[in-house]
């Protein structure tokens, strides 16, 4: 069965792409402001939530929908996407030589279940130098990723020190559980 994946995300779809499950794209433009008091995972499972409730009004019950957001945290800071460089240039050099979390909400909607999670993976960056993060910054132009990097990317390649969890989850998607919960819900 083909999902609906509600996600503009190049990384989200190549992600589904790799693990050759059958899904289209479509996307509606969803508030992604929160109730106050939420956890950092329950903040992230609430946008997800709202991505897939989005497209189930416009599909009903009998079509399978995923949505997900990814947030980075750091000591308890949620740090969005950049506005522009300089504040790519803030994020990074924040994350430069610190842990932070990458958690990813996850909602699937398909016959009137719901299946809502969130996967939390720690990253630790090595010390950065400012020539590191403007050449990246520069060169790859990280303005639509949540802490303003890209595991997969030059940044990851030279500046991540550790991770602990999914490596994909910090791409976008808990790919691997994602095709386990679709699995269980018997949609492929």
């Amino acid at each position: 069965m083909e999902i609906i994946l509600a996600s503009q995300s190049p990384r989200r779809k190549q992600l589904l792409e790799w693990a050759e499950v059958p899904f289209k794209i479509i996307i509606n433009e969803t508030d992604e402001n929160y109730p106050p008091g939420l956890s950092t995972k329950d903040i992230a499972k609430h946008i997800a939530k709202n991505k897939a409730l989005a497209i189930k009004h416009l599909h009903g019950d009998d079509t399978a929908i995923l949505a997900a957001d990814t947030i980075v945290v750091l000591n308890n800071e949620i740090i969005g996407k950049p506005d522009d460089k300089k504040d790519a240039i803030d994020i990074l050099t924040k994350l430069s030589g610190n842990k932070h979390l990458v958690i990813t909400g996850v909602c699937i909607l398909y016959n009137n279940q719901e299946m809502t999670f969130a996967d939390t993976t720690e990253v630790e960056f090595h010390e950065l130098t400012a020539e590191q993060i403007s050449f990246y910054i520069d060169a790859y132009k990280p303005y639509d990723k949540a802490g303003a990097y890209a595991i997969q990317e030059w940044i990851g390649v030279i500046g991540i020190k550790s991770i602990m969890g999914d490596f994909y989850n910090v791409m976008g998607l808990p790919v691997s559980r994602v095709v386990q919960e679709l699995n269980r819900l018997q949609l492929q």
